[in-house]
Order: structure tokens, then C-alpha cells, then sequence
């Protein structure tokens, strides 16, 4: 991944890119809705470049000699949000890096974005989205998850404090994003509760309505 250089998302005032040139839809729910499955099958089957916000902070904790590596390290700790001039950034170097390395030109941005300010700086200052992926998880199973899951991930925030700390975060920071973009008809809601590959196939069969399809599809002749 790209290090940050500059802050320069921040200061702009109209997108980077085109939707016409660069589609990118974001995936939100709960923490353990399952979100990283689903966009692995979207992946291999629709030929989208997977950018996880929370693994690009990650990332970027851990490089050598990152200026906002601690920052971000006490943020998810805390189950909080980072400041969303350096997410948007780090998600703005990976869009250009994967157009440059490989001409891909669609996009899942996974877990972001977590607040309405950061939507809306997205969205000003990169590219719209062309919808919200949403899904639809009560807490009490995603937590039965992520224990699950802490077991062998290896995660700093994959134990009970840290998680109903982000249960907190995405209900009260997150939901109005969501709500927001649902009145203006921007989001695909999906019935996580049921298992991956019936989640899938309720995917499939929504984004299909939005004019997304798979790869094998595009290139059938008519």
C-alpha cells in the first residue's frame, strides 16, 4: 500500500474521479456481519478491488516510520473512529495504486464509511458512490462472531470490551449513514442472519436490480 504523503483529499473541493470513469460501493454493517465474506465472493466473481478501510489502517500502524501509526493504533484500540482525513487518503492512494497497477476501475469500500462527515468528504472529495451495500445483523449474533473469530485472529479489538465499544460506535456514528443514503435510494439492504451463501445470493440477486453483473456476464456477446 501507498504511504501517506500528504493530506491533499482534504483540501479538495470536487471529486478526483468520475463515477462514469470509477465505480465504487460501499459495504457497511455491524462489526461480524459477515462483510469480509461477502466481498471476497464479489471479488472473484464480479472482478471488484476489495479495500478494507480498517486493514489499510492496520497497515498503516504498522509501517515504519508512519507518522500516524500510533494515532491509529490508540483509535482501534479504543474501538474509535480515525480522523477521516488520513482513512480517506489511504483509501484515495489504493484507488489510484490499483488503476495504475492494473487498470481495475471497481471498487468495494469495506467498513466505511463509519460516520455521515466521512461519506460526505468521500463523496466530495474522490468519487460518489454508486450505493451502499448494507448488512442487516442484530448485535446479539455478531457478537457470538467476533468471540468466535478472537479466538484465532489474533485481533486487538476482537474481545468482548472492544466489541461493544464498536457496537456502540456503528449504531450511533454509522446507522445515519446509512439512513441517509437509504432516503435517496442509495442503499442495497441485506438479510445477514441467513448463511454465506444464502446472503450471496440475495446479493447477487439485489445488485443485479442496480445493473451490476457478474464478469462472465459483461463479456457475453448479443
Amino acid at each position: 500500500m501507498p504511504a501517506i504523503k500528504d493530506l491533499g483529499a482534504a483540501s479538495r473541493t470536487s471529486p478526483i474521479f468520475s463515477p462514469d470513469d470509477v465505480t465504487v460501493i460501499f459495504v457497511l454493517g455491524g462489526p461480524g456481519a459477515g462483510k469480509g465474506t461477502q466481498c471476497a465472493n464479489l471479488v472473484s466473481d464480479y472482478g471488484f478491488k476489495h479495500l478494507s478501510a480498517g486493514d489499510l489502517l492496520r497497515e498503516e500502524q504498522d509501517r515504519p516510520g508512519s507518522e500516524f501509526g500510533e494515532m491509529i493504533k490508540t483509535y482501534i484500540k479504543e474501538g474509535a473512529i480515525v480522523p477521516q482525513e488520513v482513512t480517506i487518503q489511504l483509501l484515495e492512494n489504493s484507488i489510484k495504486a490499483t488503476m495504475e497497477k492494473d487498470g481495475k476501475k471497481l471498487f468495494l469500500i469495506d467498513g466505511f464509511p463509519r460516520k455521515l462527515d466521512q461519506a460526505h468528504a468521500f463523496e466530495r472529495s474522490v468519487v460518489p458512490s454508486k450505493f451502499t451495500l448494507f448488512f442487516d445483523c442484530p448485535e446479539a449474533e455478531m457478537e457470538k462472531r467476533l468471540l468466535n473469530r478472537g479466538k484465532t485472529s489474533g485481533r486487538a479489538d476482537d474481545n468482548i470490551e472492544s466489541i461493544k465499544k464498536r457496537f456502540k460506535t456503528f449504531v450511533e456514528t454509522s446507522m445515519p449513514v446509512v439512513n441517509e443514503f437509504e432516503g435517496q435510494g442509495r442503499v442495497v439492504k441485506v438479510d445477514a442472519t441467513q448463511s454465506p451463501e444464502e446472503v450471496y445470493k440475495e446479493v447477487q440477486a439485489k445488485i443485479k436490480e442496480r445493473g451490476v453483473e457478474p464478469i462472465s456476464l459483461k463479456f457475453v456477446s448479443t
